[in-house]
């Protein structure tokens, strides 16, 4: 009897620490946002000029990859740029810079001049210094207004969404530079 007893408490003590060992390793658990820091959700307006520049000796974009069927598309289907382009207030060059536009674009349309952007805003003044926004999504670049979803950010931006409005301010024909202007409406924490 007093082995029967061992047993059982052997295997029950097991069985004990087997669950509260899985206890431990969840996968997953509900969370209400203010365990985790968050208030009040609020919506922003940002309002921004993008510089893309990929000629000159400093460039801010450049070439990456093309397939061998790209220099005879009519729409540069295939080549893909990396970027770290200047964010300002104004259009102007010389404008107060506020950040980055980080990231890879690529031609990616046979039949039009449209790009997938794999895009962050990178912002490095203000309130918000060191919080980024990150865009996934299509630029058709001829149509006047385009619209580019928010998929998240960081810092002040943590669980963003929303999207921006991108215009082309100016696109240079011979050199390919263009400044965008950008309207961001961005919900977050």
């Amino acid at each position: 009897m007093a082995k029967l007893l061992i047993l059982l408490t052997i295997f029950f003590s097991a069985v004990a620490a087997s669950c509260s060992a899985g206890e431990s390793h969840r996968f997953s658990r509900n969370l209400s946002p203010e365990s985790m820091g968050l208030k009040e959700e609020k919506l922003s307006h940002l309002h921004f000029y993008y510089h893309d520049t990929v000629s000159g000796t400093k460039p801010t974009a450049v070439i990456v990859a093309e397939a061998a069927m790209t220099n005879t598309s009519a729409t540069s289907f295939g080549k893909t740029f990396v970027m770290d382009d200047p964010l300002t207030v104004g259009p102007e060059p010389d404008s107060k810079r506020i950040g980055g536009g980080q990231g890879i674009y690529a031609w990616a349309s046979q039949e039009e001049a449209a790009l997938l952007m794999v895009l962050n805003f990178a912002f490095k003044e203000g309130e918000y210094n060191g919080s980024n926004l990150s865009i996934l999504g299509r630029n058709a670049i001829l149509t006047e207004v385009r619209e580019l979803p928010i998929v998240g950010g960081s810092g002040i931006f943590r669980f963003a969404r929303g999207y921006a409005e991108a215009r082309t301010h100016t696109y240079n024909l011979t050199s390919q530079d263009a400044v965008v202007e950008y309207n961001v409406y961005v919900f977050h924490y």
